[in-house]
């Protein structure tokens, strides 16, 4: 702001507390013109960047900017104007600048050329470094000091607990950039949600995004798969279907991918795409009846006139393989999922094959879950992602409420956020030192 140093203006003091994208964006923009200090409660940042990169870091997607935005959907239109100002490409070419190349791969989705998180991690690290970026790891943030109130002209005092105790320090500007509910163990736990509802922050409750479900099948207690199943068929992928669901408000979702068995239930990329339309429904019903097409590129009427024709002597699992080309864990599935007069009407158990009725029952806990929803309600921030209850401290990443499914749209969200609220800082600091 305007404090006078040994004669001369010092440079604001910016705290970004959370070292993941979404805080390491803010951090950058900021560097150069603030003094900025990262702090985290991890040993080093950027812990779950680097886990979410192990099997191939998927930054971004290359589909058309609406298509994309479609995918944030009841908040895209909050989060539109953010990632138009950081979309894909401008993630693109800022890896691009960090020497780190990009493709797009067969899906759409964009990834560094060599796959991994560690390389881009280390040389974003450095540059911010360089540019004069603090890190203070280890420091888990308490909240304020209790006679702080977070005043616009004043710098606020941060407790954060340490190795060696707790320590104050103060910023005239302060990021929160704590991530989500999900992955505790690599730091984004939630604990941040009582510090803001005290100070009256309206935050939804964190509910599970990108995530398994338990199902109700042939399990102990009418829960989870048989044994029969799980001895076979556990962890096995289930390829080339397509997922229904009419949800809670009468609507029809459908998206097409794989998924495979887990010990409880379902997981895998088709349903973590639909998995926000699964928690809500589960919520208001229940449950939720998945629907699956185990052969989409069959029609009804010809799978049922396949699976008309005489078998003779050959078992059931022959005639399924030879007439539908349903086989091993497709065809476990309809055992499970299906009751045995079905496999006599070949009308009906055309029907289960196009659409498998699967009873989910709840959605598997946060903690595993991908990312999460819920967060600091929209309504408390302003354009420039400041809560309005705090002048001065903003809030980007997945500590807002909104939810996207992976394919590099939680990764760019996390990373337009942060820009968003490092430029925000920006602005806000400058009309503190015209209004003094």
């Amino acid at each position: 702001m305007s404090e006078v140093r040994a004669g001369s203006a010092r440079r604001p003091r910016v705290a970004v507390i959370g070292g993941g994208p979404a805080g390491l964006m803010a951090g950058e923009v900021l560097s150069g013109t603030t003094e900025v200090t990262v702090y985290d409660a991890m040993p080093s940042v950027g812990r779950k960047f680097l886990l979410a990169g192990r099997g191939g870091l998927n930054l971004t997607h290359s589909e058309p900017p609406d298509a994309f935005l479609s995918r944030y959907g009841e908040r895209r239109a909050v989060l539109e104007p953010l990632i138009a100002a950081f979309d894909a490409d401008a993630l693109r070419a800022w890896a691009h600048e960090l020497g780190v190349t990009t493709f797009v791969g067969s899906s759409g989705r964009v990834f560094p050329q060599e796959m991994k998180a560690a390389p881009l991690l280390r040389a974003w690290l450095a540059r911010l470094r360089a540019a004069g970026v603090h890190f203070a790891v280890r420091h888990r943030w308490l909240g304020w000091r209790a006679q702080d109130d977070a005043v616009p002209r004043a710098p606020a005092t941060l407790r954060f607990a340490t190795p060696d105790g707790e320590r104050l320090a103060s910023a005239d500007a302060v990021v929160l950039a704590l991530g989500g509910g999900s992955w505790a163990k690599l730091g984004s736990d939630g604990a941040w949600v009582p510090t803001l509802r005290q100070r009256g922050i309206r935050v939804a409750e964190l509910l599970p995004a990108n995530c398994g479900f338990d199902v109700a099948a042939g399990g102990a207690d009418g829960i989870g798969w048989s044994e029969h199943l799980l001895a076979r068929h556990l962890g096995e992928p289930l390829k080339s279907v397509v997922g229904r669901l009419t949800d809670a408000n009468g609507q029809t979702v459908e998206r097409a991918g794989e998924c495979l068995i887990s010990a409880t239930g379902i997981e895998g990329g088709l349903i973590y795409a639909l998995s926000a339309p699964l928690r809500d429904t589960i919520a208001a019903r229940g449950e939720a009846v998945l629907q699956l097409d185990l052969a989409p590129g069959r029609s009804l009427e010809r799978l049922s006139a396949d699976l008309a024709r005489p078998r003779g002597s050959r078992s059931m699992a022959s005639h399924l393989q030879g007439q539908a080309g349903i086989k091993g864990l497709k065809a476990a599935l309809l055992r499970e999922c299906l009751p045995a007069a079905d496999f006599a009407d070949p009308a009906r158990l055309a029907a289960g094959i196009k659409a498998l009725p699967m009873r989910l029952v709840a959605a598997r806990p946060l903690d595993e879950a991908i990312s999460s929803a819920g967060g600091v309600d929209f309504s408390e921030v302003d354009a420039h992602l400041m809560l309005r209850a705090l002048p001065g401290v903003f809030v980007a990443g997945e500590m807002l409420d909104w939810e996207a499914p992976t394919g590099g749209y939680l990764l760019t969200a996390c990373f337009a956020t942060g820009n968003a609220a490092g430029q925000g800082v920006l602005e806000w600091l400058r009309a503190q030192d015209v209004q003094r």
